[in-house]
């Protein structure tokens, strides 16, 4: 007699056919759950921040909405920054934590979830993180095992191997432009 093949609940979520609906679906702590709609300062954000980084870089790429499996989670980051030799040639979901990890919380997003996300891939090789609340213009940011720093106004913010210097001040500016 067989016995029964079983599947694990982050097999069964990547089977799941509505899972790259926009806003994507993440799997975290074996809980499915939606990510929130982006806001247009939110978005703006995002795409200036990306645009920025991969004008910056030439070791990363900055990707937004990347699927990751970081088993036992498959977390969506508003960004991910990895190095480019850790990219591979096919399509698909990215197999490991993302170097660099950048989240946005939204204004009904808790925070407490998006840090559970983000340790989650600190344990598992996620060199630096930074959580951005745009509504109190902070940025929480993670850097190897030690606990986040909050950064406000012009404080320079780390960024990954110096590729970039940018503020606080100057991310909130960036929700202003087109």
């Amino acid at each position: 007699m067989q016995s029964p093949i079983t599947v694990s609940p982050l097999e069964r979520f990547l089977t799941q056919p509505n899972i790259e609906e926009s806003p994507a679906w993440e799997l975290i702590y074996g809980r499915s759950q939606q990510k929130p709609m982006p806001t247009l300062f939110h978005s703006r954000l995002q795409r200036n921040l990306v645009n920025v980084i991969n004008q910056h870089s030439q070791a990363y790429e900055a990707i937004q909405e990347l699927r990751c499996i970081v088993p036992p989670f498959s977390p969506v980051p508003d960004i991910a920054v990895i190095a480019i030799e850790r990219l591979s040639d096919t399509d698909g979901p990215f197999e490991g934590a993302p170097d660099w990890l950048i989240e946005i919380r939204s204004p009904d997003q808790s925070t407490i979830k998006l840090q559970e996300k983000i340790l989650h891939c600190m344990s598992q090789g996620t060199q630096l993180a930074w959580l951005i609340d745009i509504q109190r213009q902070q940025l929480w940011a993670w850097e190897a095992q030690e606990l986040p720093l909050i950064y406000a106004g012009d404080e320079r913010v780390p960024v990954l191997d110096e590729m970039l210097v940018i503020s606080v001040t100057d991310m909130i500016a960036m929700t202003q432009r087109r």
